[in-house]
């Protein structure tokens, strides 16, 4: 095997890596010794700033292969001929947890998704749930406050959570499914992942369609009751890293089959939900599932800190046939995203490999902290110009689209006809099975069991008459199981039912 010279970062070789230079062996040491420097200042900026959100995740590389065509829908090249194929990375995640917080936390799971195609990167960036907690991107900072940790106690406050829940009904249909076994799944390998937005489809005809993305789990769905879970905690906290890393050194890779529901554009306007509220569902029987594809992980990275922890993912990252939509937290994330990760990886965070655009790339960013491009050498920086060959495509440029309203205004999210906030949670725990049911109404008991201090009775009963809205039966369940009298906090609408 051939030797390397051990050298600093400027490539200068040097022999003492384990001995400061000192005045004597007992004496002080000299600032001289630059090694002592180098080393120290590089270990003391090994940590960038974690994420905010989705801090601790696992990712792994893989291939997208296109299984039916849907053509007549998008001209996005990622959905080509069938048998097309497409290398992308995935990175899954908790959401509310820190670097070092455990894999099976009750927390949905991120589900981010970067495909290198050839008209640019596309990212997918959604979760294990095809809802959210909140549905206007004003909301999303207090909600995740709520998530994190107490300014006072520095710690963890189920009161601070239900007081946000209770107070912002549209979370419920999210906290239902947080609150059942999904929330606390074996591993990343056997979850389902979604899109969650409404995006849209453009066809080569220039026709818009609108569009949810579902992956479905080829492993099965597989969850922990909830104390599995925390048992798994003390015993594996990374449990679903080692499983993924683990699945895959061993060959067997994980899938997940792509579909996608399909609105035309016209139907937007006339169906019983808003299609753009990110706190509901698309009900399959009104917009079946139409398979597209299937996504293999096959490649573990092979340095986590390089690939999985540098990964940045934008949901405006979309590609020629694939478009956003009015989704008011998709708008919103369109300018966040891509805002966190030059705040953490900086403004050229584009170039890291594990983002980086395998295909041709023109523009005129310039500069910026580790610029690694050669910073497009002696071209010019400004568009147009007189002295480079660089043109615009018309063939991207996307159709018009018609807006309803030409009243700017701040306007209700939850005005009337968009205030249903317990039809879809009623109807998903009336899908539940009777085990399902059972687990899932003790996890919110014991959860709100935990609601403490002057506005404990006045939090309770207000998180109460949202579960009696969306379903008497869990209404009383839980009341029940925290002994409430129902008769003291049962809506009016429902109290002699």
């Amino acid at each position: 095997m051939e030797h390397k010279k051990l050298t600093t970062a400027s490539g200068k070789p040097y022999a003492e890596n384990e001995n400061t230079q000192s005045v004597g062996p007992r004496g002080p040491l000299l600032l001289q010794d630059f090694i002592l420097h180098e080393k120290m200042a590089h270990f003391n900026r090994e940590r960038i700033p974690e994420r905010v959100v989705h801090a601790k995740g696992s990712g792994a590389y893989g291939t997208f292969t296109v299984t039916n065509d849907i053509t007549q829908y998008t001209k996005a090249k990622v959905f080509g001929e069938v048998g097309h194929q497409t290398r992308m990375f995935a990175r899954f995640s908790t959401v509310g947890g820190e670097k070092g917080s455990a894999d099976t936390e009750r927390d949905p799971r991120g589900f981010a998704l970067k495909f290198y195609t050839e008209d640019g990167n596309w990212d997918l960036v959604g979760n294990n749930t095809p809802v959210f907690f909140v549905k206007d991107p004003k909301k999303f900072g207090d909600f995740i406050h709520t998530q994190k940790r107490d300014p006072h106690t520095n710690m963890k406050s189920p009161t601070m959570m239900w007081d946000f829940w209770s107070l912002n009904p549209e979370s419920l249909h999210q906290v239902l499914i947080l609150m059942s076994d999904r929330g606390t799944p074996y591993s990343y390998r056997h979850m389902h992942g979604f899109g969650s937005h409404t995006f849209s489809f453009i066809n080569a005809d220039n026709e818009r369609f609108w569009v949810k993305f579902h992956f479905v789990c080829e492993q099965g769905i597989r969850n922990y009751l909830n104390d599995e879970a925390v048992e798994m905690k003390g015993k594996d906290p990374d449990h679903a890293q080692r499983d993924l890393v683990a699945a895959i050194d061993k060959g067997d890779f994980p899938r997940w089959t792509l579909k996608v529901q399909v609105m035309p554009e016209a139907e937007a306007k006339t169906y019983r939900w808003n299609p753009f509220d990110l706190t509901k569902v698309w009900p399959h029987a009104d917009y079946p599932l139409i398979e597209v594809g299937t996504m293999e992980l096959n490649e573990n990275p092979d340095n986590y800190f390089a690939h999985v922890e540098q990964a940045a993912f934008a949901p405006a990252h979309v590609i020629d046939g694939i478009g956003y939509s009015p989704d008011k937290m998709l708008q919103g994330r369109l300018l966040s995203y891509p805002d966190a990760h030059r705040y953490r990886l900086g403004a050229n965070y584009e170039q890291i490999p594990v983002n980086r655009c395998p295909f041709a790339v023109t523009n005129y960013q310039r500069d910026g902290r580790m610029r690694i491009d050669g910073n497009g050498g002696p071209n010019p920086n400004y568009f147009p110009n007189s002295f480079d060959t660089v043109v615009v495509d018309q063939s991207y440029k996307e159709p018009s689209q018609s807006l309803d309203y030409a009243l700017a205004d701040w306007f209700d999210r939850n005005a009337e006809g968009e205030n249903d906030h317990y039809t879809q949670p009623g109807n998903l725990y009336r899908l539940m099975s009777a085990e399902a049911r059972r687990n899932t109404v003790s996890n919110i008991v014991g959860a709100m069991s935990g609601i403490d201090g002057p506005k404990k009775d006045e939090i309770v009963n207000r998180q109460l008459c949202h579960w009696f809205r969306a379903d008497i039966g869990l209404g009383m369940a839980i009341a029940r199981g925290l002994g409430v009298d129902a008769e003291t906090v049962m809506p009016t609408e429902h109290a002699h039912a």
